[in-house]
């Protein structure tokens, strides 16, 4: 497997701020955030499949323009997992005709450009060798994260997600994880903020990743983009023990 970084950011405003999008080699996208939009035209169409953790605009921006761009250019549909609850929040609030045409029945709904795919919690999806497993989070909305296995290794992406003590455990269970990509949007001194739009501060991240029984490489995201070197620092300060590292844009994890 390889995990090319769109974006990771908690907002936009400079050349490397994109929000949350990963490629999964060249055909799976995890969210669909503003990254996606530097993606070449041929690049955009190789994208079978888009895993969203949720409905919230930064992890779902490109997805409407995504599969107008590409209409033309594929001969099957573009495949959206999501939890059903996500899926009937885009499909309302998105893909309405008064935001977005509704691509689930363009140009019928026998032969439409894109189709919805619901995904439980714990349920996985697998895509040739590839496994993709939905995992527990914590969020405003309906959210998940996912472990992405290679059948070698793996990676988790947390989501959008606070304090989650169902996260954790499923999270001990994988034997060959590799990466820990896990938010932490808000600094210290906004622990309330961070607390009602459920996001991680950096001391509710070192009291979670506590709760960590295996080894990982711990990447962060979503880091808003005028705080993210007093966040950083702070999470060095609290969480040093677990050598974490800022999530960036481009970034690559073969596993």
């Amino acid at each position: 497997m390889k995990v090319r970084v769109l974006g990771c950011s908690g907002g936009i405003g400079g050349c490397h701020l994109r929000t949350t999008s990963m490629l999964v080699d060249h055909d799976i996208l995890v969210d669909a955030g503003t990254g996606v939009a530097d993606l070449s035209l041929a690049e955009l169409a190789l994208i079978d499949h888009v895993f969203l953790t949720h409905s919230h605009l930064d992890h779902i921006a490109s997805l409407p323009l995504l599969i107008d761009s590409v209409s033309d250019l594929r001969d099957k549909p573009l495949t959206v997992h999501a939890t059903a609850a996500t899926l009937e929040i885009i499909g309302e609030h998105v893909f309405n005709w008064a935001i977005w045409p509704d691509f689930t029945v363009i140009p019928s709904p026998e032969a439409a450009l894109m189709q919805y795919r619901a995904i439980a919690l714990g349920q996985s999806v697998r895509l040739g060798e590839r496994t993709i497993t939905a995992l527990p989070a914590e969020h405003t909305v309906p959210a998940v994260g996912y472990q992405l296995d290679s059948g070698t290794g793996s990676l988790v992406f947390t989501g959008d997600t606070t304090v989650n003590d169902h996260f954790w455990p499923a999270v001990n269970r994988i034997a060959n994880l590799r990466f820990l990509l896990i938010e932490t949007a808000f600094p210290n001194r906004e622990q309330r903020l961070a607390e009602l739009s459920k996001h991680l501060c950096p001391s509710l991240l070192a009291s979670e990743l506590r709760k960590l029984s295996i080894a990982a490489e711990i990447y962060i995201s979503h880091l808003k983009p005028s705080q993210i070197e007093l966040t950083m620092a702070e999470i060095q300060a609290c969480a040093a023990d677990f050598r974490p590292r800022m999530l960036q844009t481009n970034q690559v994890f073969e596993f």
